[in-house]
């Protein structure tokens, strides 16, 4: 079964619900398998490191973000004329004329632009 979410890497997301509520953050990576997203500065853990290992050889604490649901998050509209611009906003899928296919804010109607 192909997954989706609605949420692609590099996006600007606000948390809507839980912990860190309020929250706001680029989107580092996305499982639609397992329909998590992991923002940055979101959900942070510590992940502790054994000596001598690859990583860090001397051992200790690193202080990292965990995934948290998909369904948590909301896009932010990045669109300045747009009534709920750095807000929360809920986007569609709008097919054009040649059959590509692109996100569009609910609100303004216009593509929603993913930072590379």
């Amino acid at each position: 079964m192909n997954k989706k979410l609605h949420i692609r890497r590099n996006d600007m997301v606000q948390v809507v619900s839980g912990e860190d509520k309020g929250a706001r953050g680029r989107v580092l990576a996305a499982m639609p398998e397992k329909g998590k997203v992991i923002v940055e500065g979101v959900n942070m853990i510590w992940k502790h490191i054994k000596k001598g290992s690859r990583i860090q050889r001397s051992g200790g604490r690193i202080e990292r973000a965990a995934p948290i649901q998909a369904s948590k998050v909301m896009l932010l509209c990045q669109h300045a004329e747009c009534k709920r611009f750095d807000k929360p906003v809920r986007t569609r899928t709008q097919v054009s004329a040649d059959g590509a296919k692109a996100r569009v804010c609910t609100k303004c109607g216009k593509p929603v632009v993913t930072p590379e």
